[in-house]
């Protein structure tokens, strides 16, 4: 009476697994958008202001921690690893 179906990563994926892959280069593509996204957000913030919610932001006054600015350019330090991962595996792509 019930059918049962394969746990699957993603769900829903076609049997030939092509959902899968093309789920997981969205995720690439994602994950090397990311740390250019914050670097402009940075960039936008310094220059423009960040105004009055810079403010709400900014837990201690007189931190080097504090504002937007900083943060945007943490997230964008933290989420630079896809890069990193890509010129590394171009590089021993390109030694061989």
């Amino acid at each position: 009476m019930t059918e049962t179906c394969p746990v699957s990563a993603a769900a829903g994926a076609s049997r030939d697994g092509s959902d899968v892959a093309a789920a997981h280069h969205l995720a690439r593509w994602l994950g090397l958008a990311a740390a250019p996204t914050f670097a402009i957000m940075a960039l936008l913030t310094a220059v423009l202001g960040g105004g009055p919610t810079d403010m709400l932001c900014s837990a201690a006054h007189g931190s080097l921690l504090g504002g937007m600015v900083p943060m945007y350019l943490l997230m964008s330090a933290f989420h630079s690893s896809a890069w990193l991962k890509l010129i590394s595996n171009r590089r021993r792509a390109s030694r061989r």
